[in-house]
């Protein structure tokens, strides 16, 4: 069911995510990557080898990055299909949201079928509910093993089941959430950074460090501090808001890392750093926090936009780049955008032209997503991951706003500060059968 607005946008992005959603049941719900080419046992050697001698690491990895840059293709020679809980999390809450615009119970059955494919690809080594990665992830610091949970994944989980939750409560969503918490709150680690801040672990194995990192376990043990009424939650949260608060650059920005090697500034994890601290100020009203946001939009809109007001991957990049453009970025922007406008008025404008700029350029005939405009060309390998999932996520929870504000008049905040995952405020309550 398609939902109808008085929007000529919104009404366009729903006939959109229509057509996407009959592309997602042709195509099925595993894909390569943008990790494909460094997932299977050769990328895994050569990316090692970069990271322990440049040099012939380059030549090892120069294929790869060839391939990567000229055809995107060629990643199904290095790394199978897989499964990727951060996509199953997107897309649940897509669906979810694409419910509360056109109150379909078709869709909150996808919504419940992407939750039991989270139940099902959890961590199984760990006693609470957390996720990662179908595939070993070397980094400069290590190989991170598959199934090692990601506070980086997690969190989009959690929301997820929060979301469908608050639409449709269930106590054994609720047993999840809880779960969920306990596991962000023990098994993530902490690292003193100041008197009140600390940095958290990427894995239950590693340090800290990492921006967004504590940006995600920050917003996900605030939320859980309001929905269990656990202040132990919010004690916790409260030390990594503040890492990430200081770890804010005079001129706005977040390096990717406050580790003095890892200072690049780039679109998403810039997005994915403030779209938390959105939520965590619609939680909580911190005046810091929406201090940090103020001058972190500054810095975002003067210094991550082409001049044709598109997203554009770095402001200062670690290395040389074989993209021009990337939907991932694209897709934060957009969900970004619908976060903050209420606080931030220009972001509207911002956020009309990438909606735009993705109608016009990035929908292709099938009904998926092109993946990123290459140096020559397009990258137009699906991955769910990458970002088929977030821009779905995204486009739906533009239409929700724009049928909230059918149903109220005018543009509706897109986070309330009761709501306490920011997204999840019903715009009908329709009966909703179980299947």
């Amino acid at each position: 069911m398609i939902a109808k607005t008085a929007n000529p946008m919104a009404d366009r992005i729903s006939v959109v995510l229509d057509d996407f959603t009959r592309w997602l049941d042709a195509f099925g719900e595993v894909s390569l990557d943008h990790q494909s080419f460094f997932a299977g046992p050769v990328g895994r050697r050569a990316k090692s080898l970069y990271y322990r001698h440049r040099c012939l690491g380059t030549v090892a990895v120069a294929p790869m990055i060839f391939f990567e840059a000229f055809l995107p293709s060629a990643r199904r020679l290095f790394h199978r299909p897989v499964r990727f809980p951060i996509a199953d999390a997107h897309y649940a809450m897509g669906f979810a949201f694409l419910y509360q615009a056109t109150a379909d119970p078709a869709h909150m059955k996808k919504a419940i079928h992407f939750l039991s494919r989270l139940k099902e690809t959890r961590c199984g080594d760990f006693q609470e509910y957390c996720w990662g990665y179908p595939f070993d992830w070397v980094t400069r610091n290590g190989t991170i093993r598959q199934q090692t949970p990601l506070i980086t994944t997690t969190p989009y989980a959690y929301e997820a089941f929060l979301q469908v939750f608050e639409l449709e409560p269930h106590d054994e969503w609720k047993r999840i959430l809880e779960s969920i918490a306990r596991h962000a709150c023990v098994d993530i680690k902490d690292f003193k950074h100041s008197q009140t801040a600390s940095s958290c672990s990427y894995t239950p194995f590693d340090e800290g460090g990492v921006v967004n990192a504590a940006a995600y376990r920050s917003f996900l043990l605030t939320s859980a501090s309001k929905v269990f009424s656990q202040n132990e939650f919010w004690k916790v949260a409260e030390r990594n808001l503040n890492f990430v608060l200081e770890a804010q650059n005079n001129d706005g920005s977040w390096y990717y890392a406050a580790d003095g090697v890892r200072d690049f500034v780039d679109h998403f994890h810039t997005c994915f750093v403030m779209k938390a601290l959105a939520k965590i100020h619609s939680l909580t009203g911190d005046k810091a926090c929406f201090e940090a946001l103020s001058r972190g939009v500054e810095y975002y809109m003067a210094n991550l936009f082409a001049e044709d007001g598109l997203p554009k991957p770095f402001s200062k990049a670690p290395r040389l780049t074989v993209y021009k453009r990337e939907l991932y970025d694209c897709a934060e922007c957009i969900n970004l955008c619908l976060l903050l406008r209420d606080r931030f008025p220009k972001l509207e404008k911002t956020l009309e032209t990438v909606v735009a700029g993705i109608l016009r350029g990035w929908v292709k005939p099938d009904g998926s997503f092109r993946s990123r405009r290459l140096l020559l060309g397009w990258d137009n390998v699906p991955m769910h991951r990458w970002a088929q999932s977030q821009m779905f996520r995204s486009l739906a929870f533009y239409v929700r706003e724009a049928t909230k504000a059918a149903v109220e008049g005018g543009w509706a905040p897109a986070a309330q500060g009761q709501i306490p995952c920011g997204c999840a405020l019903p715009v009908a309550h329709p009966a909703t059968p179980r299947d």
